[in-house]
């Protein structure tokens, strides 16, 4: 049981930490589009992750260096731009948060949260090699408990912005409120893009 209550706070203090990833989780719930989806893939990809890193870490230390890491970080910039974009070009334009969900479709939400999900480095830092790393002197049955605390963390701070942001949304019907959001999305993703380009040129 301590094994399970560890991964569990662990994966929460990991997770805690404001990313493009949580960003996203949290604007789908504001504008109630297919949230369960959302939240559910977040929560499984950090499932597989989490015991990917901790059953195999050596294999992914060993092979994941700084040129794949590089590869990823462009990867995540083009996905970061091209959102900025697409949030500019939103910008002043009104939301219809009770919409019957036929402006995207769910292969496009399910795309653009794998993008989210598995195109950002960080994602594999704490899921594979944090948990991994700190897991590796573990007996399998320790291993198993940590991994399941860990993915009931993912799955409740998922779940939890997810269906807050869905609840709040009444707040952000107001075109002049939802600019706003807009507006700090865009300026949250553009410094995030920044950071990691400054990351990548140093």
């Amino acid at each position: 049981m301590e094994y399970l209550l560890l991964g569990f706070f662990t994966g929460l203090s990991l997770i805690l930490a404001i990313g493009a990833q949580n960003i996203f989780v949290i604007e789908q719930g504001l504008k109630k589009e297919y949230v369960f989806l959302v939240c559910l893939i977040c929560s499984i990809s950090d499932l597989v992750l989490i015991f990917l890193g901790i059953f195999i870490f050596q294999l992914f230390n060993k092979y994941f260096n700084s040129n794949v890491e590089l590869v990823f970080n462009i990867a995540l910039v083009i996905f970061l731009l091209h959102f900025i974009y697409s949030k500019i070009k939103a910008y002043n334009t009104a939301i219809n948060f009770d919409s019957d969900l036929t402006s995207i479709t769910v292969f496009n939400i399910f795309l653009k949260t794998l993008g989210f999900t598995y195109l950002n480095p960080h994602v594999y830092s704490d899921t594979v090699f944090f948990l991994g790393n700190f897991s590796k002197d573990f007996i399998i049955s320790q291993k198993i408990f940590f991994g399941i605390g860990a993915s009931i963390a993912s799955f409740l701070f998922f779940f939890l912005i997810g269906y807050l942001s869905k609840y709040f949304s009444i707040y952000a019907k107001n075109k002049r409120v939802w600019n706003i959001i807009n507006l700090l999305i865009i300026i949250f993703m553009s410094f995030l893009t920044l950071f990691i380009i400054t990351k990548m040129i140093n």
